[in-house]
């Protein structure tokens, strides 16, 4: 099923749907699955799954220490892929990939979105990549049924929000407020004039990332937007108190 197609038929059963991130390797790929396995019990709807890099420039200190760590301990590409093979294989929920253009050029656009395609992958995440200057790997990715997910901004014109709305598949990566990943978003009057611009310029789902963190963010976006992106928040708590910790915080989190 496509992905845009997907979510619109989860959200016949639920307010929101929820997409959470993992960074592949970190604290280990066995960490990573128990994390995973807990995501799947609490029907999480999507999760993104970070292929390491050295110069995550999207990401906030708590996600840059972790890329790190993962590529420290000998985290490779060949792994990634074959994790993402286990996890489309044995979970029901679509995994997109999540990374940095240079990877993808070294390995090549094409190669690499056979390569994503090959590993189950719905789709692919490239926060560093803007939509005009990733014409062929957006044109590639659609022509393999995978989604290319593009972003808006709130420093982005009317013109270029439209631009992002055209290019992308499956939803858009809506980023609550400037900087990078991990601050908690303060959603105020503002936001709701940004919202506004962004569902003018597409007709695909919107997906709130950047700060999104407890259940109360959730609460606030359901109606208004067709997913939250929890990332941060999630790796904070598996570092803080584990599987128990985790598993409390997304049974804490479902809107019914």
């Amino acid at each position: 099923m496509k992905l845009e197609s997907y979510l619109r038929k989860r959200l016949e059963q639920k307010p929101i749907c929820v997409m959470t991130h993992v960074i592949a390797g970190y604290p280990s790929f066995e960490e990573n699955l128990q994390a995973l396995e807990l995501m799947a019990r609490h029907n999480v709807d999507v999760v993104e799954i970070q292929m390491p890099f050295s110069e995550p420039t999207a990401d906030g200190p708590v996600f840059v220490r972790a890329n790190q760590k993962s590529l420290e301990s000998g985290t490779t590409v060949e792994q990634y892929f074959h994790f993402m093979q286990r996890l489309t294989t044995n979970f029901d929920f679509p995994v997109l990939m999540m990374g940095y253009y240079n990877t993808i050029f070294k390995m090549g656009e094409a190669p690499f979105i056979q390569r994503l395609k090959n590993a189950g992958g719905c789709g692919l995440i490239v926060p560093d990549l803007p939509v005009d200057v990733g014409t062929n790997l957006y044109q590639l990715a659609k022509q393999n049924d995978l989604a290319p997910i593009a972003f808006m901004t709130p420093t982005s014109s009317d013109e270029r929000l439209r631009q992002n709305g055209q290019a992308g598949s499956g939803f858009i990566y809506v980023v609550a407020r400037k900087g990078v990943t991990g601050e908690h978003t303060d959603f105020k009057h503002a936001f709701q004039a940004y919202l506004k611009r962004c569902r003018q310029a597409t007709q695909l789902p919107l997906a709130v990332g950047f700060g999104v963190s407890a259940r109360q963010d959730l609460s606030y976006l359901a109606g208004q937007v067709e997913m939250a992106i929890i990332g941060t928040a999630v790796l904070e708590i598996w570092e803080q108190s584990g599987r128990s910790g985790l598993n409390k915080f997304l049974a804490d989190i479902q809107l019914t």
